[in-house]
């Protein structure tokens, strides 16, 4: 399996928890940065674990601030190229930043995946038509919609789009994002811990991704074997790795620009 996103540069003791998801059955880990210091540790990570972790950098919502924007997506477009996805970005509307900013990031950002064709992984909070809207006049042919708890309207627009949604351990608990899963077909769902958030009180890590696909086996009344093969098939393709399903796919990969980082 792919635990198609998780923040593997919070998690301390990295090796014991990489040990623990290979033996869960969690070969590959894309792992995705929210602004440089993360972005950075995320390529250092790719290139320590290049079997296990894809690297995806990103500029999260949450972490814009006014007088960082510039050195933020500098980094980016230098170093996109030498990834399989950016993200994590997106719109939050109930982060602070104010919102003409957060759209205005998001635009220049949607259009460095473009120039690279990347895919984009996308956080989205009291904002799904909006950000849907942005990714369909940017032109983006692959993104997934992560942990997608929102409106069923935007959410039949994004699946006739041709883009995933991501399903994540609060499946035990969240009806919206139950709902979500259960409209969408399985081949446009990849399954995601976002490690190491905490679910009810207990820190995730990539091995939890088995709870994740036992979730969309219940909710769809899909055999789990099914899950796996299917989900695991949509990450392949998603990051455009369908022709290398093998343990080297990551590795086939550039590693790190050797650009400095601009700071």
């Amino acid at each position: 399996m792919i635990d198609a996103h998780a923040h593997l540069n919070e998690i301390e003791d990295l090796n014991a928890v990489l040990a623990r998801a290979r033996a869960a059955g969690v070969k590959r880990i894309l792992a995705v940065g929210m602004e440089v210091d993360s972005n950075q540790k995320t390529l250092t990570l790719s290139r320590d674990y290049p079997e296990t972790i894809y690297p995806a950098i990103g500029y999260h919502p949450w972490a814009i601030k006014n007088e960082e924007i510039e050195v933020n997506l500098t980094f980016i477009q230098k170093n996109l190229k030498d990834c399989l996805a950016l993200g994590e970005v997106g719109l939050d509307y109930k982060a602070k930043v104010k919102k003409g900013v957060q759209r205005e990031v998001f635009a220049r950002l949607l259009r460095l995946a473009v120039e690279n064709n990347k895919p984009v992984i996308i956080h989205t909070r009291f904002s799904y038509q909006r950000a849907f809207l942005m990714v369909r006049q940017a032109g983006l042919e692959r993104a997934v919609f992560h942990w997608y708890s929102g409106d069923v309207g935007v959410l039949r627009d994004i699946l006739a789009a041709g883009y995933f949604i991501s399903a994540t351990p609060a499946l035990a608990y969240s009806p919206p994002h139950q709902e979500a899963v259960k409209a969408a077909p399985l081949e446009q769902i990849l399954l995601e811990t976002d490690a190491p958030v905490e679910y009810q009180g207990k820190v995730s890590e990539p091995a939890h991704l088995v709870f994740t696909a036992q979730e969309v086996s219940r909710l769809k009344k899909v055999d789990l074997s099914q899950v796996k093969a299917v989900t695991s098939a949509n990450a392949l393709r998603f990051l455009g790795l369908e022709k290398f399903s093998g343990t080297r796919a990551a590795s086939r990969v550039p590693l790190l620009s050797s650009d400095p980082c601009p700071l």
